[in-house]
C-alpha cells in the first residue's frame, strides 16, 4: 500500500481574507514615509481560528508582478527597489495557542543614503506549517492512498516611501479590443516606469467622429509599483458599433496626469489603430484655497480643449 500526501498552498494578498485556520488581524498593505537613517517598528497580528495550537512561520521575499498575469515572488533584497534587507523580523517562527492572537514585531531601518529616492518594498509571508502527522487513513492492500492538506499564507506588503522624492510617470504598452461572451472591452497594459508607486484613477473619454461625447468609461483602480505593469479592462459593451476616437486617461495622484490618444473602430473589426496614437503629460494647478471652484473651472476648460483636440480634421 502506497500513501501520498499533496499539499496544496493558497495565497491572500486581500485585507480581510480570512477563511483560513490563521488570518492576519487589520491591512495587509503597509506604508510608510521615510527618511534615510530612520528606524520604524510595526506589529503584525495573528489569529488562530483552531481549537488547537497551530505553527506558523514568517519569512520575507520579493514582490514583482507584470500585465500577463506573472507575480513573482523572489529573494529577498535581490529586486532593484526592495526593502527586504531593512527589515528585520521576530519571531521568524512561533506557535498560536488555540483560539489566540499573536504578535510578530518587524523593524525598518533606512539606510543612511543620501542617493534614495522614491519607493521601496518588499513582502512579510506568513504562512502555516503543515501538521506532523494526518489522520490516519484507510489502508487497502495494493491500492494506493492519497491524502490532501490545504495550507494559506498570506502576504504583507511592506512599502517605504523616501519622504516625497521619485518621480511619477507611466508608459501604455499593450493595447487591444477584446470580446468576451457578446461583451466589448479594451484590454490596455500601464507600465509604471517612474520611481514612486502610484495608485491611479484611469478612465477612457470615447467621442464619435463628429466630436460628440459617448461617455467615459471606468476601469479599476490598481496600484502599480515601479517596474512593474497592470492590465487594465474597460467595459465599451454599451458603446454602438461604429468609428470613434479616445483618449485614455491615467491620473497619477499629485500634479501629474498621463493621456494616450487612439482610433476605435468596434464592430466587425474590432480593432484600435496604433498610428495615430500620442502620449501626453498634464500639469495640474497647485490647489489654491478656494480648489472645489478653481478645480471645476480647470477640469471644464481641460475638457473643451479634449473635445476640440477630437474634432475631425
Amino acid at each position: 500500500m502506497k500513501k501520498i500526501i499533496l499539499i496544496l498552498i493558497f495565497s491572500a494578498f486581500t485585507a480581510g481574507y480570512c477563511f483560513a485556520a490563521v488570518s492576519v488581524v487589520g491591512e495587509l498593505s503597509r506604508e510608510k514615509t521615510v527618511s534615510p537613517g530612520d528606524k520604524i517598528e510595526g506589529v503584525i497580528l495573528l489569529k488562530n481560528h483552531e481549537d488547537q495550537a497551530l505553527q506558523v512561520k514568517v519569512y520575507k521575499t520579493d514582490y514583482l508582478f507584470y500585465a500577463d498575469g506573472r507575480n513573482i515572488y523572489g529573494e529577498p533584497g535581490k529586486a532593484a527597489r526592495s526593502n527586504a534587507n531593512w527589515i528585520s523580523l521576530r519571531p521568524s517562527q512561533l506557535t498560536l495557542p488555540a483560539g489566540e492572537t499573536s504578535s510578530v514585531y518587524y523593524t525598518i531601518e533606512v539606510p543612511e543614503k543620501a542617493d534614495l529616492s522614491g519607493t521601496y518594498w518588499s513582502m512579510i509571508m506568513v504562512e502555516s506549517l503543515p501538521a506532523k502527522a494526518l489522520k490516519e487513513l484507510r489502508k487497502e492492500q495494493d491500492k494506493v492512498t492519497m491524502g490532501f492538506q490545504t495550507l494559506i499564507r498570506y502576504g504583507i506588503q511592506i512599502v517605504t516611501d523616501i519622504r516625497n522624492t521619485g518621480s511619477r510617470s507611466i508608459k501604455f504598452l499593450d493595447k487591444k479590443l477584446v470580446s468576451q461572451d457578446s461583451r466589448k472591452f479594451m484590454q490596455i497594459d500601464i507600465e509604471n516606469t517612474g520611481e514612486r508607486w502610484l495608485n491611479p484613477f484611469v478612465w477612457l473619454e470615447l467621442y464619435s467622429q463628429d466630436g460628440k461625447s459617448m461617455g467615459r468609461f471606468e476601469a479599476n483602480r490598481m496600484r502599480i509599483y515601479p517596474g512593474c505593469s497592470i492590465r487594465q479592462v474597460i467595459d465599451l459593451s454599451e458603446v454602438p458599433k461604429g468609428r470613434y476616437k479616445g483618449l485614455v486617461v491615467v491620473d497619477a495622484g499629485g500634479q501629474d496626469v498621463f493621456g494616450a490618444q487612439y482610433d476605435f473602430e468596434l464592430g466587425y473589426s474590432q480593432k484600435i489603430k496604433q498610428e495615430t496614437q500620442t502620449e501626453t503629460k498634464v500639469e495640474k494647478p497647485r490647489r489654491p484655497s478656494n480648489f472645489s471652484a478653481k478645480f471645476k473651472s480647470w477640469f471644464n476648460q481641460t475638457l473643451k480643449k479634449i473635445k476640440q483636440f477630437f474634432q475631425p480634421s
